[in-house]
């Protein structure tokens, strides 16, 4: 006999409350103690606790030395697993990118109406370079990635949010090819971003971070535009 809604209710708001944190702590640029996540998701401390040691268990969170809860390394696996094929053939071509420029490359896909991480790679000698960490995920509608991934879709599909400055700025990316983002995500940050299509898959784009680059826009559009032609093509299009 299945389960009542009052009896299954509080299951699924457990779950829910669990894949929230994961995806704070993915949002976060640094370890959180518990009582941070527990304000973030507006519940009190010890529920906030009874739920981490459960993502602990599953090796989901850890913690560092001082007690602050991060993402532990089973993400990582696990997000290896989201389109496999995508992230493999892509990753060679990050790791190119930022070799060649210097600044953090990372692949992004569209979820629901969120832009989220799926592997990223630092530049190997840069001093302080940017994280992004697989998983980050910020609104569709802010981000130079976002706008190239909405430039891929039609307009009838894009979040009922998009003022006219922005789909004016999505209609620019399209025509040029190519998106630019400035303090949108994080302040200080800017972002180039292009488009990335592959046959079967939802849309996605390649992007890189930075602070500062001594490479232009339109220079670093270019090449971010050969490493996605030769992901398409290593996917068959």
């Amino acid at each position: 006999m299945p389960p009542s809604p009052a009896t299954a209710a509080p299951a699924s708001q457990t779950l829910s409350r669990g894949i929230r944190i994961l995806e704070v702590l993915a949002d976060a640029r640094g370890p959180l103690t518990i009582d941070e996540i527990a304000r973030r998701l507006d519940v009190h401390r010890s529920v906030a606790y009874r739920l981490l040691r459960t993502l602990e268990d599953h090796g989901l969170t850890e913690r560092d030395s001082a007690g602050r809860v991060e993402l532990g390394a089973r993400m990582a696996a696990l997000a290896a697993g989201v389109a496999h094929d995508l992230q493999a053939e892509a990753l060679p071509e990050l790791t190119a990118v930022a070799g060649d420029l210097g600044v953090t490359c990372f692949l992004a896909v569209l979820d629901h109406d969120e832009c989220v991480t799926l592997s990223s790679v630092e530049p190997r000698h840069a001093v302080n370079p940017v994280a992004q960490r697989p998983g980050t995920r910020h609104p569709v509608t802010r981000g130079a990635p976002g706008k190239a991934i909405l430039s891929l879709m039609p307009e009838t599909s894009w979040p009922a949010d998009v003022g006219e400055q922005l789909a004016h700025e999505i209609r620019d990316a399209a025509t040029r090819g190519y998106a630019t983002s400035h303090d949108e995500v994080i302040p200080s940050l800017r972002a180039v971003a292009v488009p990335l299509r592959v046959r079967g898959r939802g849309p996605a784009a390649i992007a890189v971070v930075f602070v500062a680059s001594a490479h232009g826009d339109a220079e670093i559009a270019a090449r971010l535009a050969v490493s996605a032609a030769a992901i398409r093509e290593a996917l068959g299009g």
